[in-house]
């Protein structure tokens, strides 16, 4: 099962680890390694990028987050070839996302010696930038036919555990996912409440809003910190959500 289906298909710069993240998945399909161990191998990447911002080696800290959008892109790719969608995997993949962000930014803040709150401003904006990302791009996979549709547009209660997953583990990983993302999804429902209402969103918006995309921050950091340029990243991330109001206003204008 693919995302979406081949008309509603966009460039995604968010999306760059696709392509490896496929290989990587195609490699280990048939063997005893679960989404969910790929899921925990991301998760350990990130941790490495962290330990190496810490040590000032940029260079490593870099090579690690791009390894982590890579390997992020393969958990999702190995449920769909092995055709073994789980919520446990789709939870667990957004927390270690929203967890290795915010100590990405900690880390940022106790190199540079950067306010803490700064640091937490920027990490809050990242995290609805993201949001937005993900609002539109849920939706778009609802409407097209033939999608993934095991994320949901509205997600306020845990759904019933797919085949092969307990529901006890879906209940509890959707109560941490809601604990952690339900501020931030339902800021950005107020801004546009009726975006799930457009039939669809053309490719071109889609590309844009893709700058927004988790891929794309982290690519973002991965380009700015062997450039020394570390002591921006806080600064950067916060002004960069100016591009929040100019999008929703685009959806709102043209694309009712």
């Amino acid at each position: 099962m693919s995302k979406l289906n081949s008309r509603d298909k966009f460039l995604d710069f968010s999306d760059y680890g696709r392509s490896p993240g496929k290989l990587f998945a195609n490699s280990i399909s048939h063997s005893r390694i679960t989404p969910i161990h790929v899921t925990l191998l991301f998760g350990l990447s990130g941790l490495i990028a962290i330990y190496c911002i810490i040590q000032g080696l940029y260079w490593w800290a870099s090579f690690f987050i791009i390894l982590k959008s890579i390997i992020d892109a393969a958990d999702g790719e190995l449920a769909r070839i092995n055709q073994t969608p789980s919520y446990t995997g789709r939870y667990l993949d957004s927390i270690f996302d929203i967890i290795l962000n915010f100590f990405i930014f900690t880390s940022i803040a106790f190199v540079t010696k950067t306010s803490i709150y700064y640091a937490y401003i920027a990490f809050f904006a990242v995290q609805l930038q993201g949001t937005l990302y993900n609002y539109y791009y849920v939706i778009l996979r609802n409407l097209s036919e033939g999608g993934d549709t095991t994320s949901k547009i509205f997600e306020y209660k845990a759904p019933r555990a797919l085949p092969g997953e307990k529901q006890s583990s879906v209940n509890t990983l959707f109560a941490i996912y809601y604990l952690v993302y339900g501020f931030f999804d339902k800021i950005i429902h107020v801004l546009d409440p009726e975006a799930f209402k457009v039939k669809s969103f053309p490719s071109w918006f889609m590309t844009l809003l893709s700058i927004y995309g988790l891929g794309f921050q982290l690519l973002i950091i991965a380009i700015m910190l062997p450039l020394n340029l570390i002591e921006y990243i806080v600064p950067f991330f916060i002004l960069f959500s100016v591009f929040i109001i100019v999008l929703i206003g685009i959806r709102r204008i043209f694309l009712r």
